[in-house]
């Protein structure tokens, strides 16, 4: 089985080279890849790329997620996330290949407190969850055999996180305000690239009937917090772990209070039954990922 994977040093492109690699030969690409492009605002040499490569399965771990830059660079945004969705589903079906691709709890409006099903009616309410949509839309229309898996609060040891900026406020300052209206899930992407695998696995044995299992699924931790506790959590384990820190009074903020050039979603739950029951997984909780990474990057120190 040969693999194609776009985007392999973004946060999940990372974990997934390390996941997949047990499932057959993969090609892992990024924008500065130089044999073949994996740039995917290149769209001709992209669909070029493929037609070349012929691969089994595409991962698509590429994206513009620079939430509050896309308000104003939209057109490098629907180009990354949507335009090339177009691309990578058409040549996909030429081939006959899976689709793997990650898209978001942003194309949902943020509303209420019940977690997101598949089914919900997308309303994005800024310019990134509008190019994801477009990018599963794409998908949709010109790809048999896909899996279009939506995420939320996706963080990994490598590179920057929440976790890691929280660390650092906290030991230079006393005091500090943290969000407490958003609800989520912190996701690893080390979850997402175990469960991507998985998944592969389950397609490629799943002979009967093999479009099947195609669709939309949402995949993220168990359980839901906010952006203040997730803080809280985050400090509490630190202190466990020997971390001496100088904060002594974590206060909660709203939404309204803290401003930014894209609306955020208050509510970013997620309805994960569809994924568990097809892939049959049960989902761990988010503290159990957020622990783990923790432990990594103070034992670096």
């Amino acid at each position: 089985m040969h693999i194609l994977l776009l985007g392999k040093n973004g946060q999940v492109g990372w974990e997934l080279q390390r996941a997949l690699a047990p499932l057959g030969t993969v090609t892992a690409l990024d924008r500065h890849s130089i044999d073949y492009c994996g740039d995917v605002s290149q769209l001709e040499q992209l669909s070029r790329t493929i037609s070349e490569l012929k691969p089994d399965i595409i991962v698509n771990a590429a994206a513009y997620t620079a939430v509050d830059k896309a308000e104003s660079d939209t057109e490098l945004a629907q180009c990354i996330n949507g335009d090339a969705l177009a691309v990578l589903a058409k040549e996909a079906e030429a081939l006959g290949a899976w689709l793997i691709h990650y898209s978001t709890d942003y194309v949902f409006n943020g509303s209420g407190n019940t977690p997101w099903q598949e089914q919900d009616t997308p309303a994005p309410l800024n310019v990134y969850g509008a190019t994801k949509l477009a990018g599963e839309q794409a998908i949709q229309a010109h790809c048999s055999r896909y899996l279009i898996l939506r995420t939320s609060w996706v963080y990994a040891g490598r590179g920057a996180n929440f976790a890691k900026t929280m660390l650092r406020l906290a030991k230079e300052r006393s005091e500090l305000g943290v969000i407490e209206d958003q609800i989520g899930a912190p996701t690893s992407a080390e979850l997402i690239a175990d469960c991507t695998a998985h998944a592969i696995r389950t397609l490629v044995q799943h002979t009967a009937a093999p479009n099947e299992l195609a669709g939309i699924y949402h995949l993220a931790a168990s359980g839901q917090t906010s952006w203040h506790d997730y803080a809280a959590f985050v400090f509490t384990q630190a202190r466990l772990q020997g971390e001496t820190l100088s904060l002594t009074k974590l206060n909660a903020i709203a939404s309204a209070d803290y401003r930014t050039p894209a609306p955020r979603s208050l509510n970013s739950r997620l309805n994960t039954t569809k994924f568990s029951t097809a892939f049959n997984l049960v989902l761990p909780p988010w503290q159990q990922g957020v622990t783990r990474m923790l432990t990594e990057i103070l034992e670096q120190k």
